[in-house]
């Protein structure tokens, strides 16, 4: 009966409903459920409730299961539990195959899974990526790393056409690779010049594979990884995926209209106190900001930073940014079909929902734009929910559902005009995006995995 069941899960297939990857069905963050719930919290409306050791990464629903990843007691975690009951069902643990220290807003287990009817595929950025079955056998392993990454590496996997896509922008080296889902052999590596650090997680539409970089967008065939159109973009590091609005893909990258840090000869002037005509971390550490990101403005890590170093890392995301929208039969050098530069989320990604854009940013900042033609139709704060913005917004049944770092979920009538209904507490600490399934939300938070739906 065992070896029977195997065999049943490994030959089907994922439903295009299910939220098998990073923000559901194709990253849109819209899921199909139903009767979810407005007002719940730990407690009231709770399905059930699991503890699960910490990780970033977000939770994902295939074939009756819920996967996420953690790090805990020296080793990377992959979990499964039962989606009706939150019974843990498996656990498989890796070493990483080396410890790289990143910035305190980052962790080895932060890329969410990705699964298919077969296997569930995770990405470490210490061991590389990693294919178990359902029944949490594991497949292959392709060893990655290491990378060049102050922030650390964040990208999830997707499965498409048959493989494994996984885009891995770093300071140095960045590439696009796919690999066979069934076997982990690599068909292309695409590399990347002139891309840097990001974490975006790229999205599929028909045989076009879109990718959004620190300084542009692209498209590639999914079959053979050809580039096939790009557009200048600049952010200061990319992180939303973007959606699909009709002919047209939307992006949106935060940058600046003016350069971000002060001019290098000011740093020295102020802060040079050996003389050499360069900052080390002793002449930064006066300066918090800059102290707190000297791995990043170091960028050759010889512990001093140049005027060169300075100025790349001042000029970032200078240009041509803001929320785009791209016709999708674009060829070669891209076009705008409109642009807009204000309330723009930095990590969160959008969310398209019933004919309206929706942008979510830090302080808790919501704007609805009309996705023809960019035109804002709502600008509003989620009430008694400020702070920051580490999740993406999810929606379904008619709502809208964010959630900010301290753990407030606020929940809004989807629309044009959007309405608050409910704020509800965690009690914890918030970094993952929700899952929709069915007429249950999936919520992780730092320490524990919830389902919340209406009790009747």
């Amino acid at each position: 009966m065992v070896r029977l069941s195997f065999v049943l899960l490994a030959v089907s297939t994922i439903s295009v409903a299910e939220w098998s990857r990073f923000r559901g069905p194709n990253g849109s963050g819209v899921g199909e459920g139903t009767n979810l719930p407005v007002s719940f919290g730990p407690g009231k409306n709770e399905a059930w409730r699991t503890a699960v050791p910490f990780g970033r990464s977000s939770p994902i629903v295939a074939s009756g299961r819920i996967y996420l990843t953690a790090g805990e007691g020296g080793q990377l975690w992959t979990l499964a539990f039962d989606a009706r009951s939150g019974k843990e069902l498996w656990r498989r643990g890796v070493k990483p195959a080396r410890i790289h220290e990143t910035y305190k807003a980052n962790d080895a287990a932060s890329s969410t899974p990705a699964a298919d009817g077969a296997n569930v595929y995770v990405f470490f950025r210490d061991v590389g990526l990693i294919a178990y079955s359902h029944a949490g056998v594991e497949r292959w392993r392709v060893a990655l790393g290491p990378f060049d990454s102050f922030y650390g590496l964040t990208a999830s996997p997707i499965v498409a056409g048959g493989k494994v896509l996984l885009l891995c922008d770093q300071t140095r080296g960045s590439y696009l690779l796919a690999v066979e889902a069934a076997t982990g052999k690599t068909v292309y590596r695409v590399e990347r010049p002139g891309a840097g650090v990001g974490w975006s997680v790229p999205i599929v539409h028909d045989d076009q594979v879109i990718a959004v970089g620190s300084t542009r967008v692209e498209s590639y065939h999914l079959g053979t990884g050809e580039r096939r159109w790009w557009l200048p973009l600049s952010s200061m590091g990319s992180m939303g995926s973007p959606v699909i609005a009709g002919d047209a893909v939307i992006v949106t990258a935060a940058g600046n209209d003016q350069p971000w840090l002060p001019t290098f000869a000011a740093v020295v002037a102020a802060r040079d106190k050996d003389g050499d005509g360069e900052l080390s971390r002793a002449e930064a550490a006066e300066e918090k900001e800059w102290n707190e990101h000297f791995g990043w403005l170091d960028e050759n890590s010889n512990g001093k930073v140049t005027a060169a170093e300075w100025n790349a890392a001042r000029d970032l995301g200078l240009g041509e940014y803001g929320a785009v929208a791209i016709p999708l039969n674009s060829r070669g050098s891209a076009t705008v079909r409109w642009r807009v530069k204000r309330n723009l989320p930095y990590v969160p990604s959008p969310v398209l929902y019933d004919g309206v854009f929706y942008m979510v940013k830090d302080g808790g900042i919501v704007t609805s734009l009309d996705p023809a033609t960019g035109d804002t139709l709502k600008q509003g704060r989620a009430p008694q929910a400020p702070g920051q913005y580490l999740s993406s917004p999810v929606a379904a049944d008619g709502k809208i559902y964010i959630v900010n770092e301290e753990g407030y979920l606020t929940v809004m009538r989807a629309g044009a005009q959007w309405e608050p209904l409910a704020r509800n507490e965690m009690g914890d600490e918030v970094y993952a995006t929700p899952a929709v399934d069915g007429n249950r939300l999936i919520v992780r938070t730092r320490g524990s995995l919830f389902a919340f739906a209406n009790s009747k």
